[in-house]
């Protein structure tokens, strides 16, 4: 993701790279930009947003492992600084939003839902940051339908539950980047499913999110917040 966002920003007509920071790297080196991109890991990404915030840096995080536990804590950090803004993107796809919002949609008509997502055997953390978001919304849009069915939680195949939805990963060697929301009724299955063929797919995501953080304030979660989506659940 690092390598992908380097050459758009070296491609458009906005942005330039001021500095790429590895794992060696001082994080004062950040410090000649106007804006960070943390594409890191999930254990290292809450230092590097900490010390731009700290330093008057706005953020767009593009790291997955950003739990509901962790973004309360930077809102609670960014309250006592009004001027300061991070975004925390999970998917960079249109169409990942669009089906994450759809999901969302149909959750109020199933009450039997789960999720399937599958990344490549590098991806290191578990579920995926699009799963979580999505079940979010889920839960977001059920609120007052209450939680889904998810018989046998207390068995562990049946996967990690977010906002009481199950979720399941697979992480397979030659497996492309996939979610499937699958919705059970009285006689009929519904899956919504989105896949990731390529990284044209991150483009033009990448590129709305970085032109949204200069004047970000806040925290501000899920590329949807930043497109219209006519009046869908956020």
């Amino acid at each position: 993701m690092g390598q992908l966002a380097t050459r758009i920003i070296g491609a458009s007509d906005d942005f330039e790279v001021v500095a790429s920071l590895g794992s060696s790297s001082d994080l004062s080196e950040m410090l000649g930009a106007d804006i960070v991109l943390d594409v890191t890991l999930p254990a290292i990404s809450p230092t590097v947003v900490d010390f731009a915030v700290s330093h008057g840096l706005n953020v767009l995080v593009g790291t997955s492992g950003w739990s509901r536990e962790r973004i309360s804590a930077l809102e609670s950090t960014l309250k006592t600084k009004p001027d300061a803004g991070v975004i925390i993107i999970p998917n960079f796809s249109v169409g990942s939003v669009l089906a994450s919002s759809f999901a969302a949609i149909a959750s109020r008509f199933f009450d039997s839902i789960e999720i399937i997502e599958t990344h490549g055997a590098g991806k290191v953390d578990s579920p995926s940051g699009t799963a979580v978001r999505t079940a979010e919304l889920i839960g977001a849009a059920r609120a007052d339908l209450g939680p889904v069915i998810g018989p046998h939680s207390d068995q562990r195949a049946r996967g990690q539950q977010v906002s009481s939805v199950p979720i399941h990963s697979l992480r397979m060697q030659g497996a492309a980047a996939r979610q499937d929301v699958v919705f059970g009724g009285d006689g009929e299955v519904l899956t919504l499913t989105h896949q990731a063929l390529g990284h044209s797919a991150y483009e033009p995501g990448i590129l709305l999110a970085l032109r949204a953080t200069a004047a970000a304030r806040g925290v501000v979660v899920g590329l949807d917040k930043l497109i219209d989506l006519g009046g869908a659940p956020s």
